[in-house]
C-alpha cells in the first residue's frame, strides 16, 4: 500500500447496507469455472479474506465442507451471517471479524483461499505468506477481479449510460480531488503488481481464467446510490454533515441522465489467477 497511508477501521464504515445492491455481480459462471478449475467435490475448506457481505463464498457454499469469511468491518461480517442464514448454509460458515493481518488467527488449514478485489488494501507480502502457510500442500490461492480491459458500451440498449465521470466530478466538488481512504488520503491510488506479491511469497502460476460478462443489465437510481456509498472513497460517513446535500445533488444528477431514472449497463467479465501453494525447496 502506498506509502504514508495507514489502515483504519472507517474504510468501509457505513458502506455494508449499500453494497449488495450498489455494487455490480461478478459473471454468472464464476461458480462453476471455480469448481471445474479447482475440481471442488464438497469437500476442503475455503477462506475467503477480505469477504465483504459474502460475495464470493456464499456462491461457493455448495462446493466446500467449510467456508471461512475473513474482513475487519463488522457491517460486512452481519451481512454476511444474515446472508448464511437465509441459503440455509449457516451451519458450514463461519465469519471472522478480523484484519487479514491477523492471519493465521488459529483458523486451521484450507485447500483454497480466496481475494475477491480485497488484497490491494493490505500488508501483502506479509498476508500472503501467512496464508501459504494455512494452505495444504498444492493448495491454491485465487485473486478474482472483474476483467479491466473490455469495452462495455451500451450501444443497442434500452436506458442511457450511467454517467460515471459527471458523479466522479460530483465526489471530487464534495470531497476533493485527492482519494479519500478511511481518515487518510490515497495520492497514487491502490497498488497493482500481485503476481510479483504471490511469487516472493511461494506461489506458482497455475492458470488465468476469464469468465465471460456481457450480459444486458437494469440499473435504478437507487442502485447507482448505493454503489457510490459502496465504496471506500465515497463511503457516507466521508461526507459529514453534507451527506445528504450530497445524495439530492446526486439524484438530481441521474434524474437529469435519465428521464425515466432507468440506466443501462453491460455484466462486467471476471478474470480470475490461480495460483498453486509452490512445494518447499529441498536443501541438499
Amino acid at each position: 500500500m502506498e506509502a504514508g497511508w495507514e489502515w483504519d477501521e472507517s474504510l468501509f464504515a457505513g458502506t455494508a447496507e449499500y453494497y449488495e445492491r450498489g455494487r455490480l455481480p461478478y459473471a454468472p459462471g464464476l461458480a462453476d469455472a471455480l469448481t471445474e478449475a479447482l475440481t471442488l467435490d464438497g469437500r476442503g475448506r475455503l477462506i475467503d479474506v477480505g469477504c465483504g457481505p459474502g460475495t464470493v463464498a456464499l456462491g461457493l457454499a455448495h462446493v466446500f465442507g467449510e467456508i471461512v469469511g475473513v474482513d475487519p468491518d463488522s457491517g460486512m461480517i452481519a451481512r454476511a451471517g444474515c446472508g448464511a442464514a437465509a441459503r440455509g448454509v449457516a451451519g458450514k460458515t463461519r465469519w471472522v471479524r478480523a484484519r487479514a493481518e491477523e492471519l493465521p488467527a488459529g483458523l486451521g488449514v484450507f485447500t483454497v483461499a480466496t481475494f475477491a478485489q480485497s488484497f490491494h488494501w493490505m500488508e501483502r507480502d506479509r498476508v500472503a505468506a501467512a496464508i501459504r502457510e494455512m494452505l495444504t500442500p498444492g493448495g491454491a490461492l485465487v485473486h478474482i477481479c472483474d476483467l479491466k480491459s473490455e469495452p462495455r458500451t451500451v450501444d443497442g440498449l434500452p436506458h442511457p449510460a450511467v454517467p460515471r465521470a459527471a458523479v466522479d466530478e460530483l465526489v471530487e466538488h464534495y470531497l476533493g480531488p485527492i482519494r479519500r481512504a478511511g481518515r487518510g488520503l490515497l495520492r497514487e491510488g491502490t497498488p497493482g503488481g500481485e503476481a510479483q506479491v504471490f511469487a516472493r511469497a511461494g506461489f506458482v502460476p497455475d492458470r488465468r481464467l476469464v469468465v465471460p460478462g456481457g450480459q444486458e443489465l437494469e440499473r435504478t437510481c437507487a442502485d447507482v446510490v448505493a454503489r457510490v456509498f459502496s465504496m471506500s472513497f465515497s463511503a457516507p460517513h466521508l461526507f459529514g454533515a453534507r451527506r445528504d446535500d450530497f445524495e439530492a445533488d446526486l439524484r438530481r444528477l441521474l434524474r437529469q441522465a435519465s428521464a425515466s431514472g432507468r440506466f443501462s449497463e453491460r455484466q462486467p467479465s471476471t478474470e480470475v489467477l490461480v495460483w498453486r501453494k509452490a512445494p518447499p525447496t529441498r536443501v541438499r
